[in-house]
């Protein structure tokens, strides 16, 4: 099915004045990519202007403060959807803690029962979706039965306690107070450096987990591979990002956009998009080279896109609404606001970066965030996240192996515009 590009999508992009969507790319259509935002702009309500055209903006708050307008995020799953993954994990609860299997650990399971209960739910949880929504995309309706998306179900919420894992460590090295609206873990009834090891518990679940469930089936050497690859990966792009960030001195030459790239490549971008959606390609029987790569190279876009995102919000988000306190700023982050400020700055304005930059000093933090307001930032945010849309639909257009352009739509359709 195709549908017409909407008039006011192939002529301007209301923020920057430039085609949003060219009328034609190649032999490619724009059906997908018009009916999401179509239904996007449905669901948000798009305020009419006074000369009757819609515009992509949703609010007219102002962006000197230090909360961000409400986004339109369409969430990735429907009630049901989510109702059926979060009917799966007091199961996978009781598979990691039953007393059965470890008489003589009773007390370690009961704690480990708790580390799941608190760091594993309570998210979004688009990840772990992304794999049963993706697989059911996939296969035709007839395989959809009970019993293989059951599968589906943990493997993506295998894919949820790789990210609690990550988190519940990535907390503790950057002193982070928040996660979720809540306290971070290590900081929950001070915890403190013991929750390394419940970190470590939430990966060694995933394969226990994997090994319980899916151990007979053609794909689990697959996903196994995908699971130990991502995670090498992510963690490389975590020393990275620590190497460039706690030196003990500010080197304002390592914060280029080049390192940026590498660290948000590594870290974010595989295991947020590209994991889940692997996992359910091989799940779905799709193994040929050619569709992993284009799947790939659009996905990594998507998780550059969602970390630049993340790094705003870290600025400028509100924390009512992202859950947790930024920290980037006195952290001494390589972040995408402070490398672009480098690029935009004169060498007064570099001085200040220099004298301010990665203090763990309120004063020396606001006086950060007033030169990314001098350099307006948000602005030069809101141009950049709307251009890079734009190159990943163009992106997901020219994809030609059998992936549907669905897939990539559903993945972006949650990201866009999105307040945390």
């Amino acid at each position: 099915m195709s549908f017409r590009v909407p008039q006011m999508l192939r002529r301007k992009s209301f923020l920057t004045m430039q085609p949003l969507l060219p009328k034609r790319l190649g032999s490619s259509r724009f059906g997908s990519a018009v009916n999401l935002l179509s239904a996007m702009n449905q669901m948000k309500k798009v305020p009419v202007s006074q000369s009757g055209s819609r515009s992509l903006m949703t609010t007219k708050t102002s962006y000197t403060s230090t909360a961000v307008p409400p986004a339109a995020v369409v969430s990735v799953a429907s009630r049901d959807e989510r109702r059926g993954f979060m009917a799966c994990f007091p199961d996978l609860v009781r598979n990691l803690t039953e007393v059965g299997f470890h008489k003589d650990l009773q007390d370690a399971n009961k704690w480990f029962a708790k580390v799941l209960q608190y760091n594993v739910p309570g998210g979004k949880m688009n990840r772990g979706l992304a794999v049963p929504l993706t697989y059911q995309m996939l296969v035709p309706a007839e395989r959809h039965t009970a019993d293989v998306m059951q599968k589906a179900y943990i493997v993506g919420w295998c894919v949820e306690l790789l990210q609690a894992f990550f988190l519940v460590l990535d907390d503790i090295m950057d002193g982070s107070e928040t996660r979720r609206g809540k306290p971070a873990w290590y900081r929950k009834d001070d915890r403190g450096l013991p929750a390394i090891n419940d970190g470590v518990l939430l990966e060694a679940g995933i394969y226990k987990l994997l090994k319980l469930h899916c151990s007979g089936e053609p794909y689990y050497p697959s996903i196994i591979d995908i699971f130990h690859n991502t995670t090498m990966k992510t963690v490389l792009g975590q020393s990275l990002d620590l190497l460039g960030s706690q030196s003990g001195q500010l080197d304002l030459s390592k914060y280029t956009m080049g390192r940026y790239t590498a660290i948000v490549k590594y870290k974010t971008a595989h295991y947020s998009f590209h994991l889940p959606i692997a996992l359910a390609m091989h799940m779905a029987g799709i193994s040929d080279q050619e569709s992993h790569r284009q799947a790939k190279a659009i996905l990594l876009e998507m998780g550059h896109l969602f970390q630049v995102q993340d790094d705003f919000l870290d600025c400028f988000g509100d924390p009512a609404v992202t859950g947790k306190i930024g920290t980037d700023i006195q952290d001494g982050k390589c972040s995408w606001l402070v490398v672009v400020a480098l690029q935009r700055a004169s060498a007064a304005q570099k001085q200040v970066i220099q004298e301010n930059y990665g203090r763990d000093d309120p004063e020396c933090v606001e006086r950060i965030k007033r030169l990314y307001t001098e350099l307006n930032l948000v602005s030069v945010y809101k141009k950049y996240e709307l251009s890079n849309y734009d190159h990943i639909c163009r992106l997901v257009e020219q994809t030609s192996r059998g992936m549907p352009h669905k897939v990539f739509y559903k993945m972006l359709e949650k990201i866009y515009k999105r307040e945390s």
